[in-house]
């Protein structure tokens, strides 16, 4: 891979003079974002570079100068050809740039548009240069956090990544305190979409999910409204119509929702190969140490509950270690990228936005979703993801809630369809203005447009309600019978589905099929957010008590009442639960 300089025979540039940036010649413009522009540029030596230039409003802004300082450490540690590189930069002067290797080629998503899916031997070609730049990447202490189609120039046939803007170091210093930025929806790995922190088990998902785009040439998790898509990435389901059937296992166990059932990529290059050579593809994939389960036909995975956490795939796991700022090397080859600020539109295919490695606790100075995605800056976190996911406060509204079953059924289910209402249109509404946020900056209509939005919001999120309760009530009534016959095996006499028992198991049933069924993902979303607004930092301890107190103190009167739950302001149990007395 090499990348051309442009100049005449002489050795004169053989372009039109233009503007400078140090000793750098602006030849056009390539993308920009809400932070940055990027500059086709032209080298003292007439090699081709691509120029990153903080924009005038940003340019004297302290963290704008930290990120790029930062980007600049990370592109700093890593040297692979496979690996658009840094070559200079100027994090003190006027106008502060970046500058990386140029890579003249179009990017992934691109070459499949035009040239249709990629198999065989270049799919190969494409799988295994991938892994061996996020291998560089990773031992250097580095996490892209954004492989997708758009991030991969093909450059004569080979891959090379870009776009380390949004990338993580493993010793990094936070810049803000707002969480991390979302990830490109589809390519965004289940356990980061849950909320947990990034590993580079992260990247290699981004991987699995690039290399279905190429195979079927389409988004491995289709398009649509975010919700739906990350809610497909979330219970493991691909569209692989558009792959190869020989290779659909492979793709399809690579894309499981849970870390440990996922082939590691040794294991899926080693595929490649066979698939590349006319084997078959599912005997190079071991099912022994982590007890994957390779399909013999494309099919869809459905999991209970995607996982809190992320593993390393064993085969690829440096260790990540602490290490200080890493000065450029003087021998630094001559080579930039078309380099991008978070949020850039370079005009080669969607932007992405990422995450960050560690979750953090904020205690008493944490601050609401919704402020810290308002006081963001333009490619700025999204405030959720990585944050304290306050189970404890989320299993104790549960105990809550079915001790208001056992009392009250119809109350406890209309306040639980109100919270579904308020935690949805949370959801909405911090995951509209994040992405504003990210892909334009901060902007005077941002008020507005949020007041504008809001009536949307709130409709949405109600019909989503009504739609998503379907499903939890139906298998709530269904539990409801079944303890009730559960109970008459065991002690005897008539099933009284009307008594407080088969109520609370039809309760806590309803509860986490909303919670992990179709839909869930923007109720867990939303309620996190809520909660961690309603009892930010050290608070979330005295409200977890408060509600246990509460659902103990509820549970004890149930108790000391006796007899079956009031359906008020029913007064016929018959018509809330079919099949009971009144």
């Amino acid at each position: 891979m090499r990348t051309e300089a442009l100049e005449d025979s002489d050795g004169s540039p053989g372009l039109p003079e233009g503007p400078r940036v140090g000793p750098y010649r602006l030849i056009q413009q390539l993308g920009e974002g809400g932070m940055g522009v990027v500059h086709l540029a032209l080298a003292p030596n007439g090699r081709a570079v691509a120029l990153k230039l903080l924009r005038p409003h940003v340019a004297h802004d302290k963290d704008a100068r930290t990120r790029l300082a930062r980007e600049v450490d990370v592109l700093g540690r890593i040297r692979d050809p496979r690996v658009a590189a840094v070559i200079d930069a100027d994090l003190d002067g006027e106008r502060p740039y970046l500058v990386t290797r140029y890579v003249p080629g179009p990017p992934l998503d691109e070459v499949v548009k035009e040239h249709g899916p990629i198999r065989g031997a270049d799919l190969l070609s494409l799988g295994r240069g991938l892994a061996e730049a996020l291998d560089a990447i990773h031992s250097a202490d580095v996490i892209h956090r954004d492989l997708k189609p758009g991030n991969v120039l093909m450059l004569d046939g080979d891959p090379v990544l870009i776009d380390f803007g949004i990338a993580h170091v493993a010793d990094d210093v936070r810049i803000t305190m707002t969480g991390l930025v979302m990830g490109t929806p589809g390519y965004l790995s289940p356990e980061v979409v849950e909320g947990a922190a990034v590993t580079e088990a992260t990247d290699w998902w981004g991987w699995a999910a690039t290399l279905t785009f190429a195979a079927s040439g389409a988004p491995p998790f289709g398009r649509g409204p975010m919700d739906v898509v990350l809610n497909r990435v979330s219970r493991g389901e691909p569209d692989l119509t558009g792959v190869d059937p020989a290779l659909a296992p492979l793709l399809q166990a690579a894309l499981s929702p849970r870390p440990e059932l996922r082939p590691d990529a040794d294991e899926v290059v080693e595929a490649l190969e066979r698939y590349a050579a006319g084997q078959p593809v599912t005997q190079a994939l071991r099912t022994d140490a982590r007890h994957t389960q390779v399909l013999q036909q494309p099919a869809t995975a459905h999991w209970a509950a995607p996982p809190a956490a992320a593993t390393t795939p064993p085969a690829r796991e440096p260790a990540l270690m602490a290490r200080g700022p890493v000065a450029l090397p003087a021998d630094r080859d001559d080579w930039a990228a078309p380099y991008a600020d978070d949020g850039l539109d370079r005009g080669l295919g969607d932007r992405g936005e990422g995450g960050d490695l560690v979750p953090f606790d904020l205690d008493d100075e944490e601050v609401s979703d919704w402020q810290a995605a308002w006081e963001g800056e333009p490619g700025e976190p999204d405030p959720r993801i990585g944050r304290a996911q306050r189970t404890g406060s989320l299993l104790a509204l549960l105990a809550l809630f079915v001790a208001a079953a056992t009392s009250f059924p119809v109350v406890a289910a209309a306040v639980a369809l109100v919270w579904s209402w308020v935690a949805r249109t949370a959801d909405r509404s911090v995951t509209s203005l994040v992405l504003r946020r990210h892909q334009k900056g901060r902007r005077r209509s941002d008020v507005p447009f949020a007041v504008a939005a809001s009536p949307w919001h709130l409709v949405v999120g109600a019909f989503a309600t009504v739609v998503s309760a379907i499903l939890p009530v139906v298998v709530g009534v269904c539990a409801v019978f079944s303890a009730a016959l559960a109970m008459v095996a065991v002690t005897g006499g008539s099933p009284e589905p009307n008594a407080r028992g088969p109520v609370a198991a039809g309760a806590v049933v309803a509860g986490l099929m909303a919670w992990w069924g179709p839909g869930g993902s923007g109720l867990r979303r939303g309620s996190r957010s809520v909660v961690r607004g309603v009892s930010p930092g050290r608070g979330g301890r005295v409200f977890v008590l408060l509600l246990l107190a509460a659902a103990v103190g509820l549970a004890a009167w149930s108790l000391a009442q006796g007899g079956a739950p009031d359906w008020w302001p029913s007064q016929n149990p018959s018509a809330v639960l079919p099949g009971t007395g009144s």
